[in-house]
């Protein structure tokens, strides 16, 4: 009992050094100071508090942009917390992107009454696949001729300026808007997140895209090379309505999560905002391309040009006619899968020659690629070609032939396949698929190196030497591997010719 009695009493002594020892520690701090008392601020302003503060991150949560860009889709319900947001989208539909003015009064007045340019771009968000990403868009662009990734949606659009699409750059687009006045583009994305995926057993996870903003003002140059703002989102694309699935499906899922789980998430918002990035870091490249130069007249190019004239096209990519030999190396049998739509099976063919993919079976093939692919790929290693619907052949009439034709009529002689008295005719092959008058005329333009203009009209001899008007219809009753004669005959007009079929 006593001990117990003496325990108070110590703690008071304890207690009492304590409050001495920290009023020492004070003193001693206001002392070196050099002032009787010390203040908290003057505490904080030593060394060592300094070199804490400095080690913090700056504070850019309250820093206002110059611009803000507002995708309007919603945003995923399964995210955490402290991940980036991420939207799903369909492949092909239109989605609103809002182009807003935060700047404050007096912010960037060089700009003002100017107009600013803005290059958006749809680009991988895996690092693997940046490193890759020229080969990716080259087999995207083997698989789907003609085809763009990122286009705009011009009509819905307003605001936008000389809109352009570079047909070397399939993910890129951009324009002129003034900051002014309101402006919304409605962008299209063509590309789904699974053309980029290994397929080996279906139902794998697409990869994620990142939809970045970079805007430009003008240097002294008139030229749009100085930086502004960039931002950036995250977005998968989906098969048409397939986004909404997903959307629907996070949405059921974060509903059967417990209270506590959903805290871990972020709620679904209904418009995507863009958070500030880096510029894009090929931004150099883009600008020493002539699509940034607004002012030379001479490289323009405009949306849907990306064809080329009729004139002018570019060579399609060959087709399945060029058969792999077995004499094709690994590095030439990698080519012949991307000239002919089979990007996505290149790293499954890596170390294969010709000699190794023509020893594949058709069941060997279908359970690597899958039933649809693997078929075209077997069909393609063998050779196989469809036969076309008609096929119909054709001699250009010649003044020898005339002088043969009338001896035959003469001499009442037959002739067969073109060969009469020692004379050998050399005929062409033209196959139709589509068994139109406008197919036909362009076979014929082809087979002669002349352009479809200079056609006006095809007719065919009939009865007593009448000229039939060469009609659909018409073709479609040819009989397989007819054979005619092609006379010309000069149309009214002065560079245009009638081609009679005998």
């Amino acid at each position: 009992m006593a001990w117990a009695l003496k325990l108070p009493l110590a703690d008071e002594v304890i207690e009492s050094g304590l409050v001495q020892d920290f009023d020492a520690s004070l003193s001693g701090i206001g002392q070196e100071l050099g002032a009787g008392a010390y203040s908290m601020s003057d505490v904080l302003a030593l060394p060592i508090f300094k070199q804490e503060e400095s080690s913090l991150p700056p504070d850019n949560e309250n820093k206002i942009l110059p611009f803000q860009y507002v995708l309007c889709a919603a945003t995923s319900p399964a995210v955490k917390l402290h991940d980036e947001t991420l939207t799903y989208l369909n492949q092909g539909q239109s989605y609103e992107i809002r182009m807003l003015d935060n700047r404050k009064l007096g912010e960037l007045p060089e700009i003002n009454g100017k107009l600013v340019k803005s290059i958006f771009r749809v680009v991988f968000h895996d690092r693997r696949l940046q490193y890759t990403e020229h080969q990716q868009l080259e087999g995207w662009r083997w698989n789907r001729p003609g085809d763009r990734i990122l286009d705009i949606d011009i009509p819905m659009s307003v605001g936008i300026i000389d809109p352009r699409a570079n047909p070397n750059q399939l993910n890129t687009v951009e324009f002129l808007w003034d900051p002014a006045k309101r402006t919304s583009v409605f962008i299209q994305v063509h590309c789904i997140s699974t053309e980029f995926t290994m397929r080996k057993h279906g139902g794998e996870k697409g990869v994620p895209f990142r939809v970045q903003i970079d805007t430009f003002k003008e240097n002294e140059n008139g030229e749009y090379t100085e930086h502004l703002h960039s931002a950036s989102c995250q977005i998968k694309v989906f098969k048409p309505k397939g986004a909404d699935r997903k959307q629907k499906t996070d949405r059921e899922k974060m509903e059967k999560r417990t209270p506590h789980e959903k805290e871990k998430y972020q709620p679904s918002y209904e418009t995507t905002i863009l958070t500030e990035c880096s510029p894009w870091p090929e931004i150099t490249y883009v600008n020493n391309s002539p699509s940034p130069g607004f002012n030379s007249s001479h490289n323009n190019f405009s949306l849907g040009e990306g064809n080329g004239s009729p004139n002018h096209q570019p060579e399609p990519p060959p087709p399945v006619t060029d058969n792999l030999l077995p004499t094709t190396t690994p590095q030439e049998a990698q080519q012949w899968l991307h000239r002919n739509r089979f990007s996505t099976f290149t790293r499954l063919f890596t170390n294969f020659s010709g000699a190794d993919l023509l020893k594949l079976t058709r069941d060997d093939v279908i359970q690597i690629c899958g039933p649809a692919d693997g078929i075209r790929l077997f069909n393609a290693l063998k050779g196989r070609m469809v036969r076309p619907r008609l096929t119909i052949y054709v001699c250009q009439e010649s003044l020898q032939l005339r002088e043969q034709q009338q001896q035959q009529q003469q001499q009442q002689q037959k002739h067969e396949d073109g060969d009469s008295n020692g004379t050998f005719f050399v005929y062409h092959a033209i196959y139709l698929e589509e068994l139109t008058a406008v197919e036909l005329t362009e076979k014929i333009a082809q087979l002669f190196s002349i352009s479809p203009c200079q056609i006006s009209q095809i007719y065919k001899q009939g009865p007593t030497g009448i000229h039939v008007l060469i009609s659909d219809e018409m073709i479609q009753n040819f009989q397989e591997e007819a054979c005619f004669i092609l006379d010309t005959m000069k149309a009214e007009t002065n560079d245009s010719y009638h081609i009679i079929l005998k």
